[in-house]
């Protein structure tokens, strides 16, 4: 069972991220820094609207890689 300790670990660091994605999903609408960031497009049509979140993702993707770096050299 040693063998497994590694996988148990990334499980545990997995749900952890699911959970916390799934409260950022929950209460996005309640975070102010987490959408409609200065930067991103929107485009409202007669009928539709249509949301670009362009530094939003941008700044998703360097915290989360951020985080990835560190948990990467914590763990050695």
């Amino acid at each position: 069972m040693a063998g497994l300790e590694p996988i148990g670990r990334w499980l545990i660091v997995a749900g952890l991220i699911t959970a916390l994605v799934g409260v950022v999903m929950v209460f996005g609408d309640r975070i102010p820094f987490i959408a409609r960031l200065p930067g991103d497009i929107v485009y409202r049509g007669k009928n539709t609207t249509v949301y670009f979140p362009i530094v939003t993702s941008i700044v998703l993707s360097v915290v989360v890689s951020i985080v990835l770096y560190v948990i990467g050299r914590l763990g050695r």
